[in-house]
């Protein structure tokens, strides 16, 4: 089990959920951030990713890596991490 709670009130892990999934899509798209000028092309570039089997895989790949703790077996934390109230 994780625990969201706490995964959630971490910046760092927001951040790099974020990125997880955007960096897969402007990475197949060959474009970075600053060539989304408009709403419109940000919009229309996310309807090509998911029409996209592939870049979907990325994305998915790109948020188990966001998710997964190697430290433990599976997608789930630690017992230490579960307990935790507040991010270390």
């Amino acid at each position: 089990m994780i625990n969201w709670k706490i995964r959630f009130k971490n910046p760092v892990f927001l951040a790099q959920l974020f990125l997880a999934f955007l960096a897969p899509i402007l990475g197949y798209f060959g474009l970075t951030a600053q060539d989304l000028t408009t709403w419109g092309s940000f919009f229309d570039l996310l309807v090509g990713a998911f029409s996209n089997p592939y870049v979907l895989l990325l994305i998915v790949v790109s948020v188990w890596n966001a998710l997964n703790d190697p430290t433990t077996r599976g997608i789930k934390d630690s017992h230490q991490a579960k307990r935790y109230q507040w991010p270390k």
